[in-house]
């Protein structure tokens, strides 16, 4: 079953990305590496709730 998630950064506090992930596959929270606008480069943002 996909679940919607929302992506945010802790050291800018930003939740900018939207995405799905297969809660069966990948119980764990979701890191990814995405682009910051606010500090013009990529950071990891992680699954918040």
């Amino acid at each position: 079953m996909r679940k919607n998630i929302v992506l945010g950064n802790m050291q800018t506090k930003e939740r900018l990305y939207l995405t799905s992930k297969n809660t069966r596959n990948t119980p764990e929270k979701l890191k990814l590496l995405k682009y910051s606008p606010k500090l013009k480069k990529k950071i990891w943002f992680t699954e918040v709730k």
